[in-house]
């Protein structure tokens, strides 16, 4: 029962930040083919070639990092994990399906897009989970790098799904992509590290 009530804040957290994720990809990213190089862009430039289901490409990429995840990061990260990969597949399933309209205006979807995307992120991310995207790479890679921020390793794997894009959207889009990495990038920096001062604050005044 104490267990329960210690994970349950954290459980409340990954649901929410999936669902931030979940309206921003399907409402404001898919809409506006805004390539940023998580897995719902690796998804879009699939699509392009394979002529395959955004939606369907979108869930089989992320049960592979689910495999992945279970691999490179255990147990416990992975039960968090298929918890928040279950919020996120049902959240963009339905806000794709549902007939609502958030688009206005590239820069104004692209500001909000970063926002929303980096608040999804910092709310798993902070609740011990993944969001089973380009974060389990991520998080992988800062395991044997602690130096390395996790934000900034996303944002570089990001880039990589970009040259992909590349051959797919032109270099119009990429450079959309760019400014969209490097700025959700930015504002999740700045969430992590202000969470990881707040928990060594706390773990100072309990010493």
């Amino acid at each position: 029962m104490q267990k329960w009530k210690q994970e349950a804040p954290k459980l409340a957290k990954i649901f929410g930040g999936n669902l931030i994720l979940g309206i921003a990809y399907a409402k404001l990213m898919v809409p506006d083919k805004i390539i940023n190089g998580g897995v719902t862009s690796l998804a879009l430039v699939l699509a392009k070639v394979t002529k395959l289901d955004i939606v369907v490409l979108t869930n089989g990429l992320t049960v592979l990092l689910l495999l992945i995840c279970w691999l490179g990061l255990g147990r416990a990260t992975l039960l968090k994990s298929l918890f928040s990969s279950a919020c996120y597949l049902g959240s963009f399933s339905f806000f794709s399906w549902l007939p609502l309209k958030l688009t206005t205006v590239l820069p104004v979807d692209l500001a909000l897009a970063c926002g929303l995307i980096a608040l999804g992120y910092y709310c798993c991310l902070s609740a011990g989970s993944s969001t089973v995207g380009m974060d389990v790479l991520a998080l992988i890679i800062h395991q044997h790098q602690p130096r390395w921020a996790v934000a900034h390793i996303i944002r570089d794997l990001n880039f990589v799904v970009l040259l992909l894009g590349l051959v797919t959207y032109g270099w119009q889009a990429v450079v959309i992509g760019v400014i969209f990495s490097f700025v959700y990038a930015w504002l999740l920096d700045k969430l992590l590290v202000h969470y990881q001062q707040r928990v060594d604050r706390q773990s100072q005044q309990k010493a």
